[in-house]
Formats: C-alpha cells, structure tokens, sequence
C-alpha cells in the first residue's frame, strides 16, 4: 500500500469498525498512529470526521463524504494498477462481473474455464444476481461488467453485445408438448405448471401472456430459483416455463424439451453483456470481456437448443 494512501487506510477501517482500537488490532499498527493520522487531517480541514461517542466513534457529515471519497479512491487504485501492469505487458488482474442466475452454467463456465488455460495470471470473480442487481453493480461500479436482460432503457449502460432470448415450455422427456418446436400460451392450460416468480425478469412476460390471453394457470409451485424450477419439471411435478437460456444445458443432454410460447404478442427478450458508459475497462477486464463477447452469440434461440449430436 503506498504511503500516499496511509491516511484513507486508517480511516476507512475506524469508519466501519466504530472504534480506533479494533481498526488498530485488524491493521496491526498502534491506536496512536491511528489517531494522529486523523487528528492531522481534521484538523488540515478544520471539521471533525468523527462524533466521539461514549460506545465509540461515528462518521460526521464530512465524514462520509470522506468515506465516498476513500471507497472511489479506492477502485480507481486497482484499476490505476491494472493499467500500470499494462504498460509492463503483463496479462493479469482481477476481474469481477456480475450475471444473471441463467448463466451459472453452460456458456459462461466454458468461457471462464478457457480464459483461465490461456491467461492463468487473471483471477475472475463472479457475482450471481438478480436482474436488476446485476444492472445496479454495474452502473456503481462493483464489477467490470455483467450480464443481464433488458438494458436498454437505462442510462450509463454501454451494450456491448445481445442476442434475444424467447420464453417457452419446459417438459420432460416423452410429454406431448416436448414433441413440438413451439405451442401457443393456452396449451399449458389444465396442465399442473411450476412458474418464475420475482425477482426472475421473466415474471412480466408471463403477466402480461395471462393479462392479454386471458389463459387461467394451474400454479402447483412458484419458485424464485432457476434450478429448482428445472430440478422440480425433472422430477414430473408439472411443466415448466422459463427463457431458452435457463434450460440450455437441460436440452442440449436430452433430460429436457422446450417449446417455444409462439403468441405473437409475445417480443423476445434482449440478454446483453454490458458496461458502465463512465468506466473504462482495464486491460484484464478487456481480455475477459472480449472472450465472452465473442461467443455470445450462442445464447440466442434457437441455436441455443441445438443438440448434442448437432455440435460433434
């Protein structure tokens, strides 16, 4: 840690830790040292960064807005490093990004697997999110860049690469539905369904099939998890509805069909890998982001539900 950053180091460790003593137990240096650093600064600035308070410290006004500064400082560090490391022609980092439950397996996986054969000096770090946290982590700058539906009517966001994923029926072996390519909404009626529920972005879609159609569902289970739903169909509890990409792997090993929901008042949905419009990525961040980027195309419908055999 440079000596520059000395200051920022004691604070931000007393900020979220209430008190001078834990900050200098967990930093390893003497409560002094600590409290001259911010003594100095206070009195540089001439206001109080903490309330001394008998059960111990908290920020002030001017304290947060340190503590925003020390947090952004902080990031723009790690991605000042990345860029020094660039210029030595190194090819490693850290990279974070953020996906959508969908993608914890399958492609995403494979692309990682790769990138760690080829540049075994970057470690990734992968969040699992909802939809709309994964949007978030991108626009506060948590990740590098993230994987999520429907990014277009937000601002701050660059969109670097989308296919368009359908909503469709999920069967298991040998069900009638599963012999179709695709089926309208009413097909499901009368038949037990175990349907997405918030927060899966899918749910919209599926309100507005019943709102239009009118189509009256048998919701035996609702869950808000993608495997349990897929895990629950396997299991012959009822059919299934989810996007083509939750069930990829599924389809493509024969444990599963999927049929298209072929209403015409049914738009499919747009899956893009995107950026913060006011980032920069750093040169391991481009490296993984050109990787995905360049096969994303294979999470579009219908090659997505190509099988097994189709790919030898």
């Amino acid at each position: 840690m440079p000596a520059f950053s000395r200051f920022l180091r004691y604070f931000m460790a007393v900020g979220r830790l209430g008190s001078i003593r834990k900050a200098a137990d967990v930093l390893n240096v003497s409560a002094s040292a600590i409290d001259r650093q911010i003594l100095n600064v206070e009195a540089d600035i001439g206001m109080a960064l903490f309330e001394r308070l008998p059960t111990g410290l908290r920020l002030t006004a001017a304290g947060e807005i340190m503590m925003a500064a020390g947090i952004g400082w902080q990031k723009k560090l790690v991605d000042v490093r990345a860029q020094i490391e660039d210029l030595r022609g190194l090819k490693r980092g850290h990279v974070d990004i953020a996906i959508i439950d969908a993608l914890a397996k399958g492609y995403v996986p494979g692309v990682i697997k790769s990138i760690q054969s080829r540049y075994p000096g970057i470690t990734i770090g992968v969040k699992v999110l909802n939809n709309d946290a994964v949007r978030l982590a991108i626009m506060n700058g948590d990740v590098d860049f993230g994987i999520f539906f429907e990014p277009q009517s937000f601002r701050g966001i660059t969109v670097r690469a989308f296919v368009d994923v359908v909503l469709g029926l999920l069967t298991p072996p040998g069900h009638p539905l599963g012999q179709q390519p695709e089926a309208r909404f009413s097909a499901c009626a009368g038949s037990a369904l175990i349907v997405p529920a918030e927060p899966l972005a899918v749910c919209q879609q599926i309100a507005v099939l019943e709102g239009i159609t009118g189509v009256v569902l048998d919701k035996t289970v609702s869950s808000d998890n993608i495997q349990m739903i897929t895990s629950l169909v396997l299991q012959g509890v009822g059919i299934g509805i989810l996007t083509s990409i939750d069930v990829t792997t599924e389809v493509r090993r024969g444990l599963l069909s999927f049929t298209r929901i072929s209403d015409s008042i049914l738009r499919p949905m747009i899956l893009a890998l995107c950026t913060s419009a006011s980032r920069t990525p750093s040169y391991a961040a481009g490296i993984v982001l050109r990787e995905i980027e360049n096969g994303f195309a294979q999470l579009s419908y219908p090659a997505s539900m190509q099988s097994v055999a189709d790919d030898a």
